[in-house]
């Protein structure tokens, strides 16, 4: 296949390839290490860190805004936003990547 396309780094991808990639987008996608070292069946932390380094999170950017009502929130949710927290005057900050 690599032949095929031109493309020896194919040659190269293996299941741990696919491992690595699978855990990095999850801890991109939750932010949460520890969820990522159980769908990985790990029993250390450590082994499940050594992923972490292999993405630069500092340069994230989000898109903010803020619902007021029930109905503002779903709308967010349906265009991708996620819920952040309520305020004490009850507004929901929502965030999206850029």
């Amino acid at each position: 296949m690599s032949e095929k396309l031109q493309n020896p780094r194919l040659q190269r991808i293996t299941f741990h390839t696919f491992r690595h990639w699978y855990a990095i987008m999850q801890y991109r996608k939750t932010q949460n290490i520890l969820y990522v070292m159980q769908k990985l069946g790990h029993k250390n932390i450590k082994n499940t860190l050594i992923y972490t380094h292999l993405v630069n999170f500092e340069s994230d950017e989000y898109h903010s805004t803020v619902a007021k009502t029930a109905e503002e929130a779903r709308k967010l949710i349906e265009a991708g936003f996620e819920y952040v927290c309520t305020t004490p005057d009850e507004l929901m900050l929502f965030r999206k990547r850029k």
